[in-house]
């Protein structure tokens, strides 16, 4: 008599590392997702439209900041990655923001 065992073995989606599971979400959120974006664009090209002085530019930044937040988080997937992942685009995003104050600090001294 041969005993069967069974052996269960995950298989990690693509481009995930053993152990770790995919993350996915339904087209739904997809496309409250995409609905958001789509209605920030437009609220961005109304007040682009409107003459508000030096909040006109604020509010232009202030919503691509949240766009690009939005797309990390759910088109890229780095809200389910690792939190290594976070810490380095955290750097990435300092650095480029240190960046951008040293290059404007110089111009406005010339």
């Amino acid at each position: 008599m041969s005993e069967h065992t069974e052996h269960t073995t995950e298989q990690p989606a693509a481009g995930h590392a053993p152990g770790t599971h995919a993350h996915s979400l339904s087209y739904g959120n997809y496309v409250m997702v995409w609905l958001v974006l789509v209605a920030l664009t437009s609220i961005t090209v109304t007040v682009a439209g409107i003459n508000l002085g030096s909040v006109t530019l604020i509010t232009a930044l202030l919503i691509a900041c949240i766009k690009t937040f939005m797309v990390a988080n759910y088109f890229m997937h780095v809200k389910f990655d690792n939190k290594i992942i976070k810490i380095f685009i955290l750097i990435c995003i300092a650095l480029f923001v240190t960046f951008l104050i040293l290059t404007f600090s110089d111009l406005s001294f010339r």
